[in-house]
């Protein structure tokens, strides 16, 4: 990561965001989703450069005040948004088998997929992955929801119904979602299309899998 740049409608802070684990009740559960709703609305609109504090707390119906209470930066609310989008992603691969003969082949179909859901909502990406690009030490909690997240998918795609990981599993993982980021960039950026992403998602994983 470089050195945070604090982005128009954002600010810098060592509080980490609220997640749903903090909320005692309900009714704080429902703010944080309307919270979170809000925000993939405005991303999908009009990308990174949207999504403004203020024009997030009247989408979602709180008080400023309470949202920077919940989500202390832009930041941690667009990765908290890019969490939220993968435990999505992850809900839906887990409730039917994953395609494959082999991990490299189901590992490659759940990044493909994952790939494509998104690169299908483009302003939505581009402002999800921008927040990781400028993410620093404070958001540090939000990172590591994200990560154990992406681990998690590809873990369970190389090994399905393994309850049992090796630390060489876990650290593969933690490289391929580390190569995908890093080509998903390369598409928000307009360094590479979307064929030249899933043919380095492709390489990668054969190379760690094989």
């Amino acid at each position: 990561m470089g050195p945070y740049q604090l982005p128009p409608g954002g600010t810098v802070s060592s509080v980490n965001s609220l997640s749903v684990e903090d909320l005692g009740s309900a009714a704080q559960r429902d703010r944080r989703k309307r919270i979170l709703d809000a925000t993939i609305v405005l991303a999908s609109k009009g990308g990174f450069d949207a999504v403004q504090m203020r024009a997030v707390a009247e989408q979602a119906d709180v008080a400023l005040g309470t949202l920077y209470r919940y989500f202390p930066s832009k930041i941690h609310l667009l990765v908290s948004a890019l969490g939220r989008e993968f435990e999505r992603a992850e809900l839906t691969l887990r409730d039917k088998p994953i395609p494959g003969d082999d991990a490299a082949d189901r590992v490659i179909f759940v990044l493909k997929k994952t790939t494509r859901g998104m690169q299908g909502d483009p302003h939505l990406t581009e402002a999800l992955t921008r927040a990781f690009m400028f993410a620093d030490s404070s958001v540090q909690s939000e990172i590591h929801t994200v990560g154990m997240l992406m681990t998690t998918m590809l873990t369970r795609a190389m090994h399905p119904g393994q309850l049992e990981l090796t630390d060489d599993d876990v650290a593969i993982a933690k490289v391929l979602g580390d190569v995908w980021l890093s080509a998903l960039v390369g598409w928000v950026t307009g360094r590479s299309t979307a064929d030249e992403v899933a043919q380095q998602i492709e390489v990668a994983v054969r190379l760690l899998l094989r």
